[in-house]
């Protein structure tokens, strides 16, 4: 019934948008992809993996002077997941990704509230994470404010899963789901003044986890704190940007955090009107070994396919009170001509910390990206190359002479975004 409910409520806001500012448009993306050392190392016994994933979405926003309103629907499909002529959806990845309200206050204040992609800056720490089939939301509410180059927005979020065994929760507000720093409360203020050539942004973030004790019953909150800022730069050809973080407080399961940091340097170059050329670093803070505690960064709500190479080895579900990471990489991206491009990244990683054996190197992996843009639609391919050092070995428990001898991952992704209808006043 969810999914008959919600195509009634799109169609009777098509009907009524005719006649004010409405759009509705969608997405259609297919992704093949070979798998054979994507996200970790894989042993030289087992098979590549093969896959086509599916990503369809259908957007709407209907816009006013007093709020706009906005719904995405979204699935998520396998190829061949769905056993023949089923009724349902068998991995139940129907959803609504996005639905809120963005109300007017007037003199630049507004509040957005409900479920919504929240992403800043490089979207180093708060990203939407869109190379994710399914992406990434919140469910928040946010005042914000915005006067001509400045922008403030102060984000508010209590997560609740009535998840209770005798029935709809109604004493307490113990908070269920966990995994991958899933949030019980959050509180975030972000600011950001835009110049001329500079610009900079600060945040400062408060994420509380839910703790339980040895009996499994609710016990407090662990409360982690992450404050940093983002700077830019920009002059003619040349253009540079840099992250400065730092995380204290307690992470989930009542974990002290002491000195993690995160530090990242990019320069950009444009060295010709077909080459842009790119330098920069990274280091983010590992585990120091002492019990109790960790002085460990993780870069929480980003999109951390887009650092640390394509391949998904390092804070992607994984990396997550580990050793941290040493990036240094360089890229270069060609303008091919007829709305194509192919990008050339390659990047050499070491631990921040020593692993057990005393090892830092972890290894050097190379990343490609043809682009190209057609009339109403893009295609892209990718390939990437992992070659592992000794420490990447031990990092991820395999040792070299069982691991393949390749390690390789290959894709091909079309996407499509058709608009079916257009109201706004030009």
């Amino acid at each position: 019934m969810k999914k008959q409910y919600l195509i009634i409520t799109l169609l009777f806001l098509t009907a009524n948008g005719i006649y004010a500012q409405f759009t509705l448009d969608g997405q259609f993306r297919p992704r093949t992809e070979y798998r054979h050392g994507f996200g970790n190392l894989i042993p030289d016994a087992a098979d590549a993996g093969f896959a086509i994933s599916t990503r369809a979405r259908l957007n709407a926003k209907y816009e006013s002077e007093a709020y706009q309103f906005y719904l995405s629907l979204q699935d998520v499909m396998v190829w061949g997941e769905n056993r023949q002529i089923l009724p349902d959806d068998q991995n139940d990845s129907f959803a609504v990704f996005e639905a809120w309200a963005n109300i007017n206050l007037g003199k630049g204040w507004s509040t957005k509230l409900g479920r919504q992609v929240i992403s800043y800056d490089d979207q180093r720490i708060f990203g939407g994470l869109d190379w994710a089939q399914q992406g990434r939301n919140h469910d928040a509410g946010l005042l914000k404010y915005k006067k001509n180059k400045f922008m403030m927005d102060i984000g508010l979020a209590f997560s609740q899963d009535f998840d209770n065994p005798t029935g709809f929760q109604s004493v307490g507000t113990a908070y269920n789901t966990s995994g991958f720093f899933t949030y019980k409360t959050m509180q975030y203020l972000y600011a950001k003044q835009q110049g001329e050539k500079f610009s900079g942004s600060l945040l400062i973030l408060n994420n509380g986890f839910q703790n339980f004790d040895v009996n499994g019953d609710a016990d407090g909150i662990s409360s982690l704190q992450t404050i940093g800022t983002h700077l830019g730069y920009k002059s003619g050809k040349f253009n540079a940007m840099a992250n400065l973080f730092i995380q204290t407080g307690e992470r989930q399961g009542e974990l002290d955090v002491k000195g993690a940091y995160l530090l990242g340097l990019e320069l950009g170059y444009k060295a010709s009107p077909k080459v842009a050329l790119g330098l920069g670093t990274e280091v983010i803070s590992g585990n120091d070994g002492d019990a109790g505690e960790t002085g460990a960064f993780f870069p929480l709500y980003g999109t951390n396919h887009k650092f640390n190479g394509f391949m998904d080895y390092f804070y992607v579900g994984n990396h997550a009170n580990s050793v941290g990471l040493f990036d240094i990489h360089a890229s270069a991206k060609f303008d091919l001509g007829k709305q194509s491009s192919l990008l050339v990244k390659v990047l050499n990683f070491s631990g921040e910390q020593e692993l057990a054996s005393g090892e830092k190197s972890l290894g050097t992996e190379i990343d490609l990206v043809f682009a190209k843009k057609f009339k109403g639609y893009g295609l892209a391919i990718g390939y990437s190359q992992m070659f592992a050092a000794d420490g990447m070995y031990e990092l991820k428990g395999i040792t070299d002479d069982l691991a393949a001898s390749s390690q390789n991952w290959a894709w091909v992704q079309l996407t499509i975004k058709p608009q079916f209808l257009n109201t706004k006043k030009e």
